[in-house]
């Protein structure tokens, strides 16, 4: 481990009592672990989203499926994007809603032009990805 480097940090009172309840949500055991934590993943994000090689990742998709041909459009996407697409899961929520977790591996550019395409369809509530280092 590298040598410890202090240094100070001004912040609105408000937000450091927002970022104080999320230290103790989370349980960290002290302001210095909790932002340590989060400059790790925000690099780590940054790192994924400049690569040139090879990241995977997992989308996680949320939509109506009664919408006027959104299961088309997304299924277009998908099989547009099968050189990405390593694996899909799909799971029913409730009588109106759908989730899918799409595994992919590919390219991060490549990758991001597919979840814009997922998150730009009318009646997709939530897309997000959990991005993986492959280092």
């Amino acid at each position: 481990m590298s040598d410890l480097v202090r240094f100070g940090v001004s912040i609105e009172e408000d937000l450091l009592e927002v970022f104080d309840d999320y230290l103790e949500e989370k349980a960290f055991a002290n302001r210095s672990e909790a932002i340590r934590d989060l400059i790790r993943s925000r690099l780590a994000e940054r790192d994924w989203e400049e690569s040139t090689g090879v990241v995977a990742g997992g989308i996680v998709l949320v939509y109506d499926h009664h919408k006027r041909e959104l299961m088309d459009r997304l299924l277009d996407l998908q099989h547009d994007a099968m050189d990405v697409i390593v694996s899909n899961l799909h799971v029913h929520l409730d009588h109106h809603h759908c989730m899918e977790v799409i595994a992919v591996r590919g390219g991060a550019t490549r990758i991001h032009r597919l979840v814009d395409g997922l998150r730009g369809q009318k009646g997709v509530s939530h897309c997000s990805i959990a991005r993986v280092g492959l280092d």
